[in-house]
């Protein structure tokens, strides 16, 4: 059975002196020290116990080493768990509860957050071809056969209860990064940016699986920064996937350069992902940028590709494009959307994950006859386009991260002078904001700010609200129900 590191392992036989991957702490690797890197950190997990069908944690932010775990796992047989180190200490806890690791390894070198949780965890220093990580044992070895063809669990953090793991098998992986080098056009010749981060499915199949597949290195970046990624566009890099929200930082911060556009591109691949597009903004981007702005649909159950657009520059299409080769889409009409064709999204193929890990009850709803339910609505339009009309869940995409209406509910309503909280995504130059809507008793308000600090203290940074509005009471149906799509209008002036 082919493996996730069949991608790696095939270029570091063909080509162990062409450049891989290279971060912003100064990591530069030929393919070659990629495989030393994944081989020393193999051994240091075989060393501390870990088998075949184990979990490993990965806390990190994006670089060099993080991805010589991720292969260091494929090649061990255990499943790898990448995660934001950015999470907070109640999060991590949270998926360390439910998965059970044999190990956890930190990106420590790389990230002031993966130190922290390193720190807290009682982790100890390794150091390696790999570099600099260090490594905490938290459960003895339980291996688990169900894991025996999955190459990476993904956890959709955010909703009450238990975690959800997505558990993505080798061909599931597989199949999305070749999927990906292949709409791309991704040669050796090519040279990625890869600020995505690689702990969620953008990043790992869009980048860090496609990228191995087609032999086109990467430079990797921790953390988006406006000027960084300004300085590495003006300096070879020919594929740029992101983000509305960091494409329009990006043309604010060139603007402030006195450019109209970035004065030495060599781009001829983008893409935006994780968010609708606006017309007008779309255009903008693509005389930015200069080539066409590609876009397209994905979430984690299906590793990350569904649609994707093929569109020439200028092409008004804002359509998450047709579906992807050897992937099935169709509408389920009985799940109301508002008419015309409109339904719940469904997704069938090889691109489908396993299951949640540990919750068959989550997995039957989601997945029925081998279709995923993907919980979003849409149609297709005459061309065979597919256009999303809105979600049948309240999920909350903010700068390219899920935000769970819930958690942040949960974490607002804990304290003492809440009595409830609704919290709703409103569209913003190209990405969604997180707004909360809080009721407190009349005289006993507590300030944005508090709210602010105190939501600061349990959740992370991207989850938390860009606006918070308190008030004395919430619109609400008879029933007590608060009426969410009723908010803006009902706060229409504290809301601008």
């Amino acid at each position: 059975m082919s493996k996730w590191h069949d991608f790696p392992d095939a270029q570091i036989a063909a080509r162990p002196d062409a450049p891989a991957f290279e971060d912003n702490g100064g990591a530069r690797w030929t393919y070659g020290e990629l495989d030393a890197a994944i081989n020393a950190l193999a051994e240091k997990l075989v060393e501390t116990g870990v088998q075949p069908c184990d979990r490993v944690l990965i806390l990190a932010e994006n670089c060099c080493a993080a991805v010589a775990a991720l292969f260091a796992c494929s090649r061990l047989g255990a499943c790898a768990i990448p995660f934001n180190a950015r999470q907070t200490a109640g999060e991590v806890q949270r998926v360390i509860d439910h998965a059970r690791p044999a190990a956890v390894l930190f990106t420590s070198a790389a990230s002031a957050d993966a130190l922290a949780h390193a720190d807290r965890l009682g982790a100890h220093e390794i150091e390696g071809a790999f570099g600099r990580l260090h490594l905490a044992i938290p459960f003895p070895s339980e291996p688990n056969p169900e894991l025996d063809d999955v190459a990476v669990m993904l956890f959709t953090t955010g909703t009450t209860g238990t975690p959800k793991g997505v558990m993505l098998t080798h061909e599931n992986v597989l199949f999305a990064g070749r999927l990906s080098a292949e709409l791309r056009g991704m040669t050796q010749a090519d040279v990625i940016y890869g600020v995505l981060p690689i702990t969620h499915v953008f990043g790992l199949a869009s980048v860090v699986t496609a990228a191995t597949s087609a032999g086109a290195p990467v430079r990797l970046e921790a953390r988006f920064s406006a000027a960084r990624t300004y300085d590495a566009l003006n300096s070879g890099i020919t594929l740029f996937s992101a983000v509305p929200q960091m494409h329009a930082l990006l043309m604010q911060y060139t603007k402030e350069q006195g450019y109209a556009h970035l004065p030495h591109n060599t781009l001829r691949y983008v893409s935006s992902g994780a968010a609708p597009l606006d017309p007008a903004w779309k255009r903008k981007a693509e005389a930015f940028y200069g080539v066409a702005l590609q876009n397209g649909y994905g979430m984690t159950e299906s590793t990350a590709g569904i649609c994707a657009s093929r569109n020439e520059i200028g092409d008004p299409d804002i359509s998450v494009g047709p579906p992807l080769p050897e992937v099935e889409v169709r509408i389920d009409e009985t799940v109301s959307g508002g008419g015309r064709g409109v339904g719940e999204i469904m997704t069938k193929g090889p691109h489908v994950m396993k299951g949640y890990y540990r919750n068959p009850e989550a997995t039957k709803e989601a997945l029925q006859d081998g279709w995923l339910r993907t919980g979003d609505l849409g149609h297709f339009d005459d061309r065979g386009h597919l256009h999303i009309a809105g979600r049948c869940k309240e999920l909350i995409i903010h700068g390219g991260f899920n935000v769970y209406p819930p958690e942040v509910e949960a974490a607002l309503n804990d304290h003492p002078k809440v009595i409830q909280t609704a919290v709703i995504g409103r569209m913003v130059d190209g990405d969604e904001k997180v707004i909360a809507f809080v009721q407190a008793a009349p005289g006993d308000e507590p300030s944005p700010e508090e709210l602010g600090a105190f939501a600061a203290e349990r959740l992370a940074g991207y989850k938390r609200p860009s606006q918070i509005i308190v008030a004395t009471e919430l619109p609400a149906a008879p029933t007590g129900k608060i009426l969410k799509h009723k908010l803006l209008e009902y706060f229409a002036v504290e809301a601008r």
